[in-house]
């Protein structure tokens, strides 16, 4: 990961600030709050603001639901119910800002949520770092045979060198000609002197995808979860999930008893359907049950039964 000598300062500045508040603050997330997580090989997330906290979450559930909470004793139990009832408002009272580096392959994923307030670097008005994406070679896979959008085996040794030549020079060979269109190089220097660049907002389209950008990216609680119970997921790209799995150990340092009851009900929970209820009743009370019977498809049983660790009953 490589900060900007104006990145680098920017924190610095940043964590020496030291501001009195009456405003409910959470100790752990304040103690990486600016820090910059390196992620991938250059990309990096980084908490710069936050509203709120657990607390923040009881008390707004209470004004919505007043005497009906005095059934719950604490606020990890009401937290709890409200995580396993579905009831969504409370936890959008939490709001929180990150500033992520990425490459843009991936942030053509990440915008697909639509929940968050995004101000992207601007490669109409600036230039992009030299900075690319080169996974490491325990990252390089084939296409997966039984799925259109995973990956199935490591290549080998020497295939892997040859795809990460390609991707190397691919990506050096276009920024050498996106400078040369540009006629400026990224540290400002003149290509040659007397001629006239093309465009900035032209001469981008030529970049490679694993060029990196970079964005603000503000979003509630609620959202937040949806997106990370779903990048989060073993099921998602690695590169994504990289950048969730560090997101979501931020979310352990500013709301732990939230991020508790996310992990055991939405993330370690099963959603099942009526037919996979009524199969899953059956096998309790010891009675057989077949696929063919059940109505649900061959894929639906067999998730099901890997959903429960009844992988003696996969077809």
């Amino acid at each position: 990961m490589k900060l900007t000598k104006e990145q680098s300062q920017e924190i610095k500045d940043q964590q020496s600030q030291e501001n009195k508040t009456k405003r409910v603050t959470a100790f752990e997330l304040e103690k990486i709050l600016y820090k910059a997580i390196p992620i991938l090989d250059h990309g990096f997330i980084r908490v710069v603001d936050y509203m709120g906290d657990d607390t923040s979450i009881v008390q707004a559930a209470r004004v919505s639901y007043g005497k009906g909470t005095k059934k719950v004793s604490t606020d990890s139990g009401l937290i709890k119910y409200l995580m396993r009832h579905w009831h969504s408002t409370p936890f959008e009272m939490c709001e929180i800002k990150y500033h992520v580096k990425l490459p843009i392959f991936i942030a053509r994923q990440w915008i697909r949520h639509r929940t968050a307030n995004v101000n992207e670097y601007s490669a109409r008005y600036s230039i992009l770092d030299k900075e690319f994406y080169l996974p490491a070679s325990e990252h390089l896979a084939a296409q997966s045979q039984n799925n259109r959008q995973g990956r199935g085996d490591v290549l080998e040794r020497d295939q892997s060198k040859k795809v990460l030549d390609l991707l190397k020079g691919d990506a050096e060979q276009t920024y050498n000609n996106y400078e040369t269109m540009l006629n400026e190089r990224y540290d400002g220097t003149v290509v040659e002197e007397n001629q006239v660049g093309l465009a900035r907002e032209l001469a981008r389209m030529n970049l490679t995808l694993n060029t990196y950008t970079q964005w603000y990216w503000k979003t509630d609680l609620l959202n937040l979860m949806n997106f990370l119970r779903l990048r989060a997921d073993h099921h998602a790209q690695y590169e994504i999930r990289a950048y969730a799995d560090a997101m979501l150990d931020t979310v352990k340092k500013w709301v732990p008893i939230t991020y508790e009851a996310f992990m055991d009900y939405r993330v370690g929970g099963t959603e099942v359907s009526g037919k996979g209820k009524a199969v899953i009743q059956k096998l309790i009370k010891g009675e057989e049950i077949s696929v063919e019977k059940s109505g649900l498809s061959k894929r639906e049983w067999n998730e099901l039964m890997i959903s429960f660790d009844l992988k003696d009953r996969l077809i």
